[in-house]
Order: C-alpha cells, then structure tokens, then sequence
C-alpha cells in the first residue's frame, strides 16, 4: 500500500479515536449507572434479601381456598395505610399471584413498596421495599419519566441514546483496534 493509502487509514483511525473520546466524555454519568445497575440486577437474587425480597409462603396454593381479590385488595390497602402512610392514598402498581406460594403481592408505586398476603387468609407474610424495582428503574431510565411525570418519553431517549452510543462505542473500538493492526500489516507487506 502507499505512503497516500496509510495516511488516509490513520485519519480515519483518528476521526475514530475522536468520536470515541467525545461520545465517552458525553455519556460517562449514563454508562455509570447503567453498569451499576447492571451488575446490582444480575445479583438481585443473591443479595441476602436485600435488593429482592424473599417471597414468604401462604398457607395454601388450592385457589378455591382463597379469599377474593377484592377482599385481599382491601387488606393490602389497610396494611399500607396502617404500616406503611396515612398521609396519602397509595397507587397500586401491580397485583403478583403466587398460586405455587400460596401468597399475593400487591406493588404500590409511591416507595417502592411491596406488601405480600397469604392466598388463603389474608394475613400479611411480609412488608416489602422493593430495591430491585429502584433499580430496574434506574436501568432503563424510566426513573426520569417517574421524577418529570412524564409517559415514557425520557425512557425512550434514555435507552435509545445509550444503546446507540454502546453499539457505536462497540464499532469504533473495534476500529481503534483493528485499525492499527492492518496499517501494520499492509506495512510489512510492502517492505
């Protein structure tokens, strides 16, 4: 290869190195936090407790025996108001049936609470603080929609714009690596 053809292959690389330095400096604080969220989901399971509470058990998995959902509804609903705030209604996220636990979960979306009733009786197994939920949350960006109320807007450009940079992070790296190795390849040839 020529002199001409190496020069322009190490503009290139430069151009390369460029936009990977910039879209890093740009994206660092995302990156973070998406990585330490990352890595706290993936050991939510092993974490004592602590980031994803264990599921207590009821005192039947039969449906038939259990109460209405209504009813269990309105006991999970008095316990949160009980336990957890008088000061304003809760909003219920969720409703989770473990019919293999014989335990309900009902997710309330202020707090990040989660209160689990047994199936059959109605009496509260465990008040939960759903860290695993925060975290999801934070993950995936959809904590700014949840902070500037809005409907899943910042959540799209969040993830958009960081699985675009990591894709192009993922190609330019590639490059810086690549790049060099071929300019000293094609070097050798033509000696």
């Amino acid at each position: 290869m020529t002199q001409n053809g190496n020069s322009k292959q190490a503009r290139a690389i430069r151009s390369v190195r460029r936009v990977h330095r910039i879209t890093g400096i740009v994206l660092f604080v995302a990156f973070v936090f998406m990585s330490i969220s990352g890595l706290l989901l993936g050991w939510k399971k092993n974490s004592g407790g602590f980031i994803l509470a264990k599921s207590e058990k009821g005192t039947s998995t039969e449906l038939s025996e259990w109460l209405p959902i209504d009813s269990l509804n309105a006991i999970a609903f008095q316990v949160f108001r009980d336990s957890i705030s008088t000061v304003k209604m809760p909003e219920l996220n969720r409703i989770d049936v473990r019919q293999n636990k014989g335990m309900i979960k009902f997710v309330f979306e202020e707090g990040y609470w989660g209160i689990q009733l047994d199936g059959a009786t109605g009496e509260l197994l465990q008040i939960e603080r759903r860290w695993s939920d925060l975290i999801e949350n934070v993950h995936d960006g959809s904590i700014l929609d949840h902070w500037f109320h809005t409907n899943g807007g910042l959540k799209l450009i969040y993830s958009s714009i960081t699985g675009l940079a990591l894709l192009l992070f993922s190609i330019t790296g590639f490059w810086l690596w690549y790049g060099p190795k071929r300019m000293r390849k094609r070097k050798q040839i033509s000696k």
